[in-house]
């Protein structure tokens, strides 16, 4: 399912290019492998607290709301483009750290990994170690996998966009963000 670190993949595959997904998706694993640590140790007990998940929403959902704001006014003000110039100044674990903070502020992939994925852990874990790691590293592949082809389809398919087209699908991303941060925090089902 789309969600936000898919459009932040986009976002960044246009403006960065593979190598900032790949970081992307760098932080998102790392935060995996944390989460999956600490729910060896029985961490998933403290996300079927509602009052939790409910500030898990509140907050990752202002999160996602500034992001998409963030999107939606650089668009529009025109201060995106597909041109990319070497001398960009990008901080080394910008990335890394939004891999990290786009996958804790959505409020689903922490019910995901609270009832599914500890489900997964647990299963694993009748394997030992070997079962864990290959449950980790299967999972985390399969980001790695998937966001890459995503990556490769936006850096290669530049060239047939124009910015005009490019502004507006990050607008759209942008706008797809704040229905997410909305419906985080205002507790809105989605499916």
């Amino acid at each position: 399912m789309p969600g936000p670190l898919f459009t932040v993949a986009i976002s960044e595959a246009a403006k960065k290019g593979q190598r900032a997904v790949t970081l992307l998706i760098v932080g998102h694993s790392v935060l995996e492998l944390i989460l999956v640590i600490g729910f060896t140790f029985g961490l998933y007990t403290v996300f079927k607290n509602p009052i939790i998940t409910r500030v898990i929403g509140m907050v990752g959902g202002g999160f996602l709301l500034w992001m998409g704001y963030s999107i939606i006014t650089d668009t529009y003000r025109g201060r995106v483009s597909l041109n990319l110039s070497p001398t960009d100044k990008q901080l080394k674990l910008g990335p890394v750290f939004e891999g990290v903070t786009t996958s804790m502020s959505n409020p689903y992939w922490t019910i995901w990994w609270a009832t599914i994925g500890a489900k997964y852990i647990l299963d694993s874990l009748r394997h030992g170690v070997p079962g864990l790691t290959s449950f980790y590293f299967g999972h985390i592949l399969g980001d790695f996998f998937w966001y890459g082809m995503i990556a490769y389809i936006i850096v290669t398919g530049k060239r047939f966009v124009t910015d005009r087209v490019y502004r507006g699908v990050l607008f759209v991303c942008g706008l797809f963000l704040v229905f997410l941060a909305a419906a985080f925090i205002f507790n809105i089902r989605l499916f």
